[in-house]
C-alpha cells in the first residue's frame, strides 16, 4: 500500500481543509446551539465539488475514487460531523443507483445532483427494524393497474425534512415477505408535487402520480445537531417500472453493497471527529496551567494525550486499508469496512471522553467545543450498523 497521496487526493485534502477553516469552524458552536440546518454550507460544499462523490463519470464527467471520498469526508468531519453526515447521506442514497441502476436510471436519477444542490434521503431503518433489516415492513405491491404501490414508515432518516429524492428499501409483495426491493422516489416527482410545510417542520408531499409522502417533526438529538433527522411515511405512492433499481428481489444484497461503501465513510467521520478532539485538547492543555506548569507537561496528562494520538493514527490506518479494499472490490472488503468503522468509533469515543476529562470542569460547560464533540461521538458507534453488528460481521468472516 502506497501511503503517498496522489496530486488529486492532496488537492482534495487542501481544498476541504480550507473550506472547513473558512466556512465551518468559525461559528460552528453558534450554529450548533441554534439547531439550524446549515443549508448555506451544504450549497457551498456542492459548489466546490465536495458532495455526490459516488456519481459515476458517465453522469458527472469525472469520478471521485473511494480513497479520495474517504479523505473528503474525514476532513469535513474535522469541522462538524453533522454537516459531513448530511453531505455523505446523498451518497448513501445514490451509490445503489450508481452500482445497480441501468444507464437510463443513472441519467434520470443522478443527473439532478450534478445540476443543482439536491438533497437526498436514504430510507432503510424502521421503528421495528434497526440492525435487523429483514424485519422491515415497508412494502411494494402491484395495484390493479399493474403498477407497484409503496406503503410504510421509516425512522431516523437523515436529510428527511429537506430531501427532494428518496431511496427506499422495502419488502417485495407484502410486509411479511422475504425479498427486499430498492425503489426511487425521484427529484422530478417531488419537485412537481404539492408540498405543504407544517408548523412543526414536517412536510406533506402529495405526488401528482399518486400517493403521499409525509415527513415528521425534525428530531431533537443528543448530538450532530447540524444534521437533520426525521421520520418518513409513504402512503400509496405509485411507482413506475423504472423506479425499481435492479432486480426487485435482490434489495438485501444491494443494501449490503451500500453499507460496504458507507462504513469506510462513517469511519472517516469518526477519524475526523477524534482528530478534532485531540487538537482542541492539545490546544487547551498547552494553555492551561496547574501546579505551576502546563497541563500537557504533567506526566499523567501527557500519557493520555499520547494514547489519544495513537487511537487517531490507528483508526486512520484502518480507514485507509478499508478504503483500498472497497475501491478494489476485494473479496474481504466487508470485514475491513467493519473493522474501520469500529476502530474509528472507538477512537472518537475515547478521544472525546478523555479530552473532556483533561478539560476538567470547563469541559462540562457547553461553551467549550469538547462538550459538543463528546455528544456528537456517540452516534458514530451506532449508525450504519452498531458495534455489535460489525463484530458479528467480522466473526462470521473469520470462521
Amino acid at each position: 500500500m502506497d501511503f503517498n497521496l496522489t496530486d488529486d487526493q492532496q488537492m482534495y485534502v487542501e481544498t476541504v481543509r480550507k473550506f472547513v477553516r473558512n466556512e465551518i469552524t468559525p461559528d460552528v458552536m453558534e450554529r450548533e446551539r441554534a439547531h439550524a440546518f446549515p443549508l448555506d454550507i451544504i450549497k457551498k460544499a456542492w459548489e466546490i465539488g465536495l458532495m455526490n462523490l459516488s456519481i459515476p463519470e458517465s453522469v458527472k464527467g469525472f469520478e471521485v475514487d473511494i480513497i479520495s471520498s474517504a479523505l473528503i469526508v474525514r476532513e469535513l468531519s474535522y469541522g462538524d460531523t453533522g454537516i459531513s453526515t448530511s453531505a455523505m447521506c446523498n451518497d448513501l442514497a445514490n451509490v445503489v443507483i450508481a452500482q445497480h441502476g441501468t444507464e437510463e436510471q443513472k441519467q434520470t436519477f443522478l443527473k439532478p445532483f450534478v445540476e443543482a444542490t439536491v438533497i437526498s434521503a436514504f430510507c432503510l431503518t424502521e421503528p421495528g427494524a434497526g440492525s435487523d433489516n429483514s424485519a422491515m415492513t415497508t412494502f411494494i405491491r402491484k395495484g390493479e393497474d399493474g403498477r407497484y404501490v409503496l406503503n410504510g414508515e421509516k425512522c431516523f432518516i437523515t436529510n428527511a425534512s429537506y430531501a427532494s429524492q428518496f431511496t427506499v428499501f422495502c419488502k417485495a409483495g407484502s410486509p411479511g415477505g422475504l425479498m427486499i426491493a430498492c425503489v426511487i422516489i425521484p427529484y422530478s416527482a417531488v419537485c412537481d408535487a404539492d408540498i405543504v410545510t407544517q408548523p412543526s417542520g414536517g412536510r406533506e408531499i402529495t405526488l401528482r402520480g399518486g400517493g403521499k409522502i409525509t415527513t415528521g417533526k425534525p428530531e431533537d438529538k443528543l448530538g450532530q445537531r447540524l444534521s437533520n433527522t426525521a421520520t418518513v411515511t409513504f402512503e400509496d405512492v405509485v411507482l413506475e417500472d423504472n423506479q425499481i433499481i435492479g432486480n426487485r428481489r435482490l434489495g438485501f444484497r444491494y443494501a449490503v453493497d451500500v453499507l460496504d461503501y458507507a462504513r469506510p465513510m462513517v469511519a472517516a467521520i469518526g477519524v475526523g471527529l477524534a482528530k478534532r478532539a485531540l487538537d482542541v485538547t492539545l490546544e487547551y492543555t498547552k494553555e492551561r496551567k496547574q501546579f505551576g506548569q502546563r497541563i500537557c507537561d504533567l506526566p499523567v496528562a501527557r500519557d493520555t494525550l499520547v494514547e489519544m494520538w495513537k487511537r487517531v493514527e490507528l483508526a486512520d490506518l484502518a480507514l485507509m486499508k478499508a478504503a483500498v479494499k472497497v475501491q478494489k472490490q476485494a473479496d474481504d472488503r466487508g470485514i475491513y469496512a467493519s473493522l474501520a468503522k469500529n476502530v474509528a468509533a472507538e477512537a472518537a469515543l475515547f478521544c472525546t471522553k478523555e479530552g473532556l476529562h483533561l478539560h476538567g470542569g470547563y469541559g462540562f460547560m457547553s461553551e467549550y467545543e469538547i462538550s459538543k464533540l463528546a455528544r456528537d461521538a456517540h452516534i458514530i458507534d451506532i449508525y450504519e450498523g452498531t458495534r455489535e453488528v460489525q463484530n458479528m460481521i467480522i466473526g462470521r468472516e473469520l470462521v
